[in-house]
């Protein structure tokens, strides 16, 4: 089992604190073993068994629990009136207005309340304003790269990074040994998302056209997007679409976290603009072992990676437009922005090609605020800052390696 400390001492430090923990991302993705982890926690630090009311509705043990009333019964008969009680639900949103429940709960003094689920509807406006200020989201994405290599030490960085984009980060996959067995894993895990999270929550009824549009979105990771050329790209090619249907899926396949939307800002007009988006996907195993892999895609899949790490990290990404340019990633966080260019290699055909080192330079360049500029490139070279924007390995800044 791999510590996911990064989200486990979330939990620690919110533990008691009078809020809902909400952890939510795409199945699989370690939800349920991070409850695991967090009830292993409580038990080695002072709190009973009967003080912990855990519920898997994805279990069948659960199957009597069918609507919140009974959710609630099921919970509130098996508290301890004069003990603390840490109830987990995984799962949560597979009980219709699960929300009625959860509200009941957080109110008892004695309870404190962790719950996960694999849709963004979890925290739909209804249910945010129910619970306005009164719960964390735990955003929960996949192993993150520098989880990787703790569990794969004999490899080296090159090795791994191959590894990492192949066969994907679902914490599961690392007890498969043969490609094939992956493939047969994640398999299933993109039928779960396209039929249960995506068609029978958005009512969707033509499978085909659902599994061709999911497949342009992934082979297009990085590429400017919108429904509008979606819906004339399925046209052309024989397959007649609307734009309203094309962003119902897009919805559904960003609400089951498997596909994460970057919007565009303006840096000089300091506004979001409303077209030009960029779709990237939360595991590229699951693209690889569905499209596999083309020439020329390194540097779209090293976009996504990077992109990730920065969720990871705690921003807000959006693509960064400076007059003509385009930024690949502007990061905020409560601390400030980081702007971002990812390059596969900075170096041209010739080694005194200098086109492709300046072209990454000089939309930078045209930034006028003194936040950090970094160029992201996987060219084994040493730390360095070219006026003052940093320039870094990929796999380094991955490793969170200071050079």
């Amino acid at each position: 089992m791999i510590e996911r400390n990064e989200y486990l001492n979330v939990l620690k430090r919110f533990k008691d604190k009078e809020i809902i923990k909400v952890i939510t991302g795409i199945r699989r993705c370690g939800k349920s073993t991070l409850l695991e982890m967090y009830k292993e926690y409580l038990l080695n630090n002072g709190v009973a068994e009967d003080q912990i009311i855990s519920v898997n509705l994805e279990d069948l043990k659960y199957n009597f629990i069918t609507d919140y009333m009974s959710l609630y019964n099921y919970i509130n008969d098996n508290l301890k009136a004069k003990k603390k009680n840490y109830v987990l639900i995984d799962e949560v949103q597979k009980i219709m207005e699960f929300q009625k429940a959860v509200d009941s709960l957080y109110i008892k003094k004695n309870v404190d309340l962790y719950i996960t689920g694999s849709n963004a509807n979890l925290l739909s406006s209804e249910l945010a304003t129910l619970l306005s200020g009164r719960y964390i989201e735990i955003k929960m994405l996949p192993l993150s790269f520098k989880e990787y290599k703790d569990v794969y030490t004999n490899l080296n960085n090159d090795e791994l990074y191959q590894k990492y984009i192949s066969f994907g980060s679902m914490p599961f996959t690392i007890s498969l040994e043969t490609e094939d067995d992956v493939s047969m894993y994640l398999s299933g895990i993109y039928e779960d998302i396209i039929i249960k999270d995506v068609m029978a929550r958005k009512k969707i009824t033509d499978e085909s056209m659902l599994r061709s549009v999911t497949n342009f979105a992934m082979d297009n990771i990085g590429n400017l997007l919108s429904s509008n050329n979606i819906a004339n790209a399925m046209t052309n090619d024989g397959r007649n679409i609307n734009v309203r249907t094309v962003e119902k899926y897009l919805e559904g396949l960003t609400e089951a976290f498997f596909l994460y939307k970057a919007s565009r800002y303006d840096i000089k007009g300091k506004q979001y603009l409303k077209t030009g988006e960029k779709y990237y996907v939360s595991d590229l195993g699951l693209r690889y072992f569905i499209l596999g892999r083309k020439i020329g895609d390194y540097g779209h899949i090293l976009e996504n990676v990077v992109y990730l790490e920065l969720l990871r990290r705690g921003y807000d990404v959006f693509i960064g437009k400076v007059d003509e340019y385009e930024i690949d990633f502007v990061a905020l966080n409560k601390d400030g922005r980081l702007y971002v260019q990812v390059a596969d290699t900075l170096k041209g055909i010739d080694e005194n090609d200098k086109k492709i080192f300046e072209r990454e330079l000089r939309p930078l360049k045209k930034i006028d605020d003194n936040y950090e500029k970094l160029i992201l490139t996987s060219d084994k070279i040493p730390f360095s800052n070219e006026e003052g924007i940093k320039i870094r390995n990929v796999l380094d800044w991955l490793l969170d390696k200071e050079q």
